[in-house]
C-alpha cells in the first residue's frame, strides 16, 4: 500500500504518452502511485481490482477509467490472475492549458477534466466506442493521434454512461504532501490487518496523539480510521472467499472477533452476505458478475 511518485515523459514527437501493455497479472508490480498527469486506463482483456483514490472494487472483462492529476491509484491488474492487456494514455496538465481549454469548442472537455479528479468509470456503448478508438490510436502518427485523442475526450465529456468513483475529491495535494506518514500507516494496516489493531499504536506510528491522529486521518482520507480498516479487511475477505475459504476461517483471518459482526460489516460494505458472495462466485467463471461487489464510495 505504498504511495509512490511516478515520473512520466511523453512519447517523442507527441503531447502525451501511450502504452500498450500485455502481461500476466501475477508478474507485474501493481503498486499504488500518483503522478501529475491525467490518465486514461482501458483494460482490453483481464479482470482485477480497481483502486482509485478511496474507491475499491472488482471489474470483470475489461475496464475504462479516466483519472485526474495526483489521484492515487493502483495498476488495474491488482489482485488479478492470468493474461492482462491494457492501453494507457498519460498527458500533462500543461497540454490542456496551452492548446485546449482556451478554445470555446472545448467547454465540455473542460468540464470533463474537472470531473476527472474524482475518477470516472465508463460503461455501455460509450465504453465500447472509446475502446475501439483507443485501439485505433496505437497505429496513428502523432498529429492524427492528437486529433483522435480529442475525439475520445469529447465522447467522454458528452456521454451519460459513466459514474464517479469518489464522491469527493481525495485531497490529492494533501496526500502528496503527507506521503511518508500515510505510507507508514498503510504499511502497518497491510501487515497487521489480521490482528487486533490498537489505534494508539497507529497514532504513534504517525507521531500523533490519538485525538490528533483521528482528526488528521479524517481530513486526509475523508473517512475515519475504523471504517478504513474495515473496508481493507473486507477487501481481503472477498479475496479469501474466492480462494474457497469458509466464512468462519475468513472472518478470523481478516481480524474480526466474531462471525455475526463480520457478516454485518461485510453486508454493509458489499450489499451482500458472505454466503451470497460465495454463491455468486461459484456461478462466475472468474470474478462475481456484480458491478460493485466491493465499494468505498461513501468515503
Amino acid at each position: 500500500m505504498k504511495i509512490e511518485f511516478e515520473v512520466i515523459h511523453p512519447d517523442e514527437g507527441s503531447s502525451f504518452r501511450i502504452l500498450h501493455n500485455k502481461t500476466n497479472a501475477e508478474d507485474h508490480p501493481w503498486f499504488y502511485h500518483y503522478h501529475p498527469e491525467y490518465e486514461i486506463v482501458c483494460v482490453l482483456f483481464g479482470n482485477g481490482t480497481r483502486h482509485v483514490g478511496n474507491h475499491l472494487d472488482y471489474y470483470q472483462n475489461g475496464d475504462l477509467v479516466f483519472m485526474g492529476p495526483n489521484l492515487p491509484h493502483a495498476g488495474f491488474g491488482l489482485k488479478g490472475h492470468g493474461p492482462h492487456e491494457e492501453i494507457v494514455i498519460q498527458v500533462k496538465e500543461s497540454v490542456f492549458k496551452q492548446s485546449i481549454l482556451l478554445s470555446p469548442e472545448m467547454t465540455a472537455i473542460h468540464a470533463l477534466l474537472e470531473k476527472s479528479k474524482y475518477g470516472i468509470c465508463f460503461s455501455g456503448e460509450a465504453k465500447e466506442k472509446i475502446t475501439k478508438k483507443l485501439m485505433k490510436l496505437l497505429k496513428l502518427e502523432p498529429f492524427e493521434k492528437f486529433i483522435e485523442f480529442l475525439s475520445i475526450l469529447q465522447i467522454m465529456a458528452t456521454t451519460a454512461d459513466y459514474k464517479l468513483l469518489n464522491p469527493q475529491t481525495i485531497f490529492s495535494s494533501a496526500i502528496v504532501k503527507n506521503n511518508i506518514r500515510l505510507q507508514n500507516i498503510f504499511n502497518y494496516v497491510e501487515q497487521h490487518f489480521q490482528e487486533e489493531i490498537d489505534i494508539k499504536k497507529v497514532a504513534s506510528i504517525a507521531n500523533l496523539s490519538i485525538s490528533s491522529f483521528c482528526t488528521y486521518f479524517k481530513k486526509i482520507m475523508n473517512t475515519n480510521f475504523t471504517d478504513f480498516l474495515n473496508h481493507y479487511r473486507i477487501q481481503q475477505a472477498c479475496l479469501m472467499l474466492q480462494q474457497e475459504k469458509t466464512i468462519s476461517e475468513t472472518c478470523f483471518e481478516c481480524g474480526f472477533n466474531n462471525v455475526p459482526y463480520f457478516n454485518k460489516v461485510f453486508k454493509a460494505i458489499t450489499k451482500k452476505t458472505p454466503s451470497e458472495f460465495k454463491k455468486e462466485k461459484m456461478k462466475a467463471d472468474f470474478f462475481p458478475s456484480s458491478k460493485e461487489i466491493l465499494t468505498m464510495a461513501h468515503f
